[in-house]
């Protein structure tokens, strides 16, 4: 007897992991060095946080006018081979930035980073169309970040430790007049290449096909994958799938006797529902002031601390300019590091839980409310007397801001996911996701970046902080405004009807042979 319980495809959501982790490794790896690397540059320290905000829009705004035509190629030619292009992409242009010797080199570095790769999306889509389930789909949503956070652990670790190695490390690396002299800020980029050539090589070798009309074409990546694995296995070509664990997942399948009608292209009404255009704002305000803070903060620990008492350039409570003192990479690192390790524990351990019984939706009502608080408090950690003391309260507010996050952000995403009419639209969807994110994270430090040079030269550091206050409040109003869809389960159309047919033809075959099915059939 075939058990009904849905369950998760572990193995194929580890492998799109595997392919995810080196995106946010190089991306975080940036945060801690780049005021450091602008200013190798010959920037003028006061225009610093500027070009940080630009460097770090750029990347965003590229992205925003790319991911919509890369989800609809992935419609078109299969979620796998857009994400390894995106993937290659990405290693090439970190290691163009990590070599870059001016600003203009740096800056169009980033940009094409960003052009290149709207794996964000399309990987969001994969996930949605291996676990519909809406049962399954906070703990398979919070993957993904969950797999940001773990990068994001390594990122900011790997690029504080690594950047300028000569001065680091000495000898080990060279002279000045060496390879790593010369590029002082471009070991993290070329050790993160690693990461990303792991990713290709796995997601090539042994990620399946998730788009209805491309999953039962022949995949020479997998094939290979196969022979790899399947040494001394002896097993029915017809029943075995690479990846199945002990889920049957049906990714990918002997092609079916019966030729699938080609899939009708989506309208944009049926892409922008009236839910799904709240759930964009929203998500989108919320990219914003979460980027600019990520962009800020290091920039804010590298401020030189103020002096307060008889200082006629200070009048508190708001106009003052101090920040932490001149905290090298290493330092900031290791801030991000710690903070990391627990928002794992939070990601992993709290938030399915709690999106559990509250509800995805009431919990992201929550986390919207609790932005504008934590920026509002920011810039006055500053002004705690003891340094030891300064540091902990800026530890625990860099925590409640990633945690805040670390709910928010799985959460717009089933929002999202269930508010799509149709597995036909996701991909198209998810790439609109993708490019409202992504405006949203070029405006936020480009905005703020200014907002921060202007209240470095006027005496108001409050400014950048309570302009993030400002759209951190203004993002909680669409979300107050949505409504829960009930996502698609049991309704994916024509292509999910032909897979479950397929389904039963496999298992009428393998009844046939006296065996019983191969584990679990996802219930629709």
């Amino acid at each position: 007897m075939l058990e009904n319980t849905p369950r998760l495809p572990v193995r194929q959501l580890l492998i799109l992991s595997i392919c995810r982790f080196a995106e946010p490794v190089v991306l975080t790896s940036v945060l801690p060095y780049l005021p450091e690397m602008i200013e190798s540059l010959h920037i003028p320290p006061a225009l610093v946080p500027k070009y940080v905000g630009l460097t770090t829009a750029i990347t965003s705004l590229s992205q925003a006018t790319m991911a919509i035509t890369w989800g609809s190629l992935s419609d078109t030619y299969g979620r796998k081979p857009i994400i390894l292009l995106g993937l290659f992409f990405t290693m090439f242009f970190s290691l163009v930035f990590g070599f870059s010797t001016s600003l203009p080199m740096l800056i169009i570095s980033r940009g094409f980073l960003g052009l290149m790769n709207g794996n964000v999306g399309i990987i969001r889509t994969m996930v949605a169309e291996m676990v519909p389930q809406k049962e399954l789909q906070p703990r398979a949503f919070s993957v993904m970040p969950l797999v940001w956070t773990v990068g994001s652990i390594f990122g900011p670790a790997f690029g504080g430790a690594l950047a300028k190695p000569v001065e680091k490390f000495g000898s080990v690396f060279g002279g000045d007049e060496g390879l790593w002299g010369r590029f002082p800020f471009a070991l993290p980029n070329v050790l993160a290449a690693g990461f990303f050539v792991v990713g290709i090589a796995t997601g090539w070798l042994f990620l399946e096909e998730t788009l209805a009309s491309k999953k039962n074409q022949r995949d020479h990546g997998l094939v290979l994958g196969r022979a790899l694995t399947s040494c001394g296995r002896h097993r029915d070509e017809k029943t075995q799938s690479l990846g199945r664990d002990d889920e049957r997942t049906a990714l990918l399948r002997d092609a079916p006797k019966t030729a699938k009608k080609p899939a009708k292209k989506p309208s944009w009404a049926d892409v922008f529902s009236p839910q799904s255009k709240l759930i964009l704002l929203a998500y989108s305000l919320m990219s914003m002031h979460t980027m600019a803070f990520d962009s800020l903060l290091p920039v804010f620990l590298h401020t030189p601390v103020q002096q307060i008492d008889g200082n006629p350039d200070v009048r508190l409570p708001f106009k003052f300019v101090g920040g932490f003192g001149d905290i090298d990479s290493q330092t900031i690192g290791t801030f991000y590091t710690l903070i990391g390790i627990l928002g794992m524990l939070i990601q992993f351990l709290i938030f399915p839980i709690a999106a559990h019984r509250l509800g995805i939706l009431p919990c992201l009502k929550i986390v919207v409310l609790i932005f504008p608080l934590l920026y509002l408090l920011t810039p006055f950690t500053a002004l705690v007397p003891s340094p030891s003391f300064r540091n902990v309260t800026i530890f625990f507010l860099m925590l409640g801001k990633l945690s805040a996050s670390i709910f928010g952000f799985p959460c717009i995403t089933v929002l999202l996911t269930n508010s799509a009419t149709s597995l036909g639209v996701l991909g198209t969807l998810n790439g609109v996701g993708t490019s409202f994110s992504a405006i949203g994270r070029a405006v936020g430090p480009a905005l703020t970046g200014q907002a921060f040079s202007w209240g470095l030269r006027e005496g108001f550091i409050v400014v950048p902080w309570w302009l993030l206050a400002l759209f951190g409040a203004v993002s909680a109003v669409p979300v107050f405004c949505v409504v829960e869809g009930d996502g698609f389960d049991g309704g994916a159309g024509d292509d999910e009807e032909e897979e479950v047919e397929v389904e039963e033809e496999v298992e009428e075959e393998e009844r046939g042979r006296g065996r019983t099915g191969y584990g679990a059939v996802a219930s629709r």
